[in-house]
């Protein structure tokens, strides 16, 4: 009885989720300046990006509320999904804004970080090297997710970009954090793309995009 009583306790003791939107705060703003992920020449005004507040299931195996800066557009799916990660305690690694946006000193040290908007240009496969593309990322425009980027590398002809990925290279067993099928599912299921599904061997398993690019 004390078991079930305790389970019980536990179980209501965790938190509904929760998400919530709305433009982006006067921090907000000067984080993204700051630190170079946003700037006048982007391809999406600070007008058209929001600012959602999310809960999630933590690496420690509780729950946390985090922030994401998204494109307006893209507040919906990311809600639901959201929603369905938190059920099924998907966990993530780190999500606070100043995770992805505040000073180098703050930045989490293993840099695993869940975020949304950069406006930078799409990474180049590791198989061609480089830093840039020449065309706008996903991630610019405020419509692309990485998740938890160090479980689930952009890799291509045996490369990754990240060494401390090497090991996540190989997709089986399935370990905590990596993206697995249901998790596919869900971002599918809001008409979104993932990288681990692109055809031939550059794949980019952290990376799911309103374009599927």
């Amino acid at each position: 009885m004390r078991f079930v009583v305790a389970s019980l306790l536990a179980a209501l003791s965790v938190q509904a989720y929760h998400a919530s939107s709305g433009p982006l705060t006067p921090t907000a703003k000067q984080a993204l300046i700051a630190s170079h992920h946003w700037y006048a020449k982007c391809p999406v005004p600070f007008s058209g990006l929001r600012l959602m507040t999310l809960t999630y299931w933590g690496w420690d195996g509780r729950s946390h509320t985090g922030q994401l800066v998204v494109n307006a557009n893209a507040v919906t799916a990311l809600t639901k999904v959201f929603g369905k990660l938190y059920a099924m305690r998907f966990p993530i690694h780190h999500m606070k804004l100043s995770d992805a946006y505040g000073p180098v000193s703050v930045w989490p040290k293993d840099l695993d970080v869940t975020y949304v908007f950069s406006c930078r240009q799409a990474v180049p496969s590791p198989c061609t090297g480089g830093t840039g593309t020449g065309s706008w990322s996903m991630h610019a425009y405020g419509e692309a997710i990485d998740v938890n980027p160090i479980e689930n590398p952009y890799v291509g002809c045996g490369q990754t970009h990240d060494p401390v990925s090497v090991s996540y290279m190989k997709r089986t067993p399935l370990r905590k954090g990596m993206v697995t099928p249901a998790v596919y599912a869900l971002f599918r299921s809001v008409g979104w793309g993932w990288g681990g599904a692109w055809y031939g061997s550059t794949k980019d398993y952290m990376h799911f995009s309103e374009n599927g690019h």
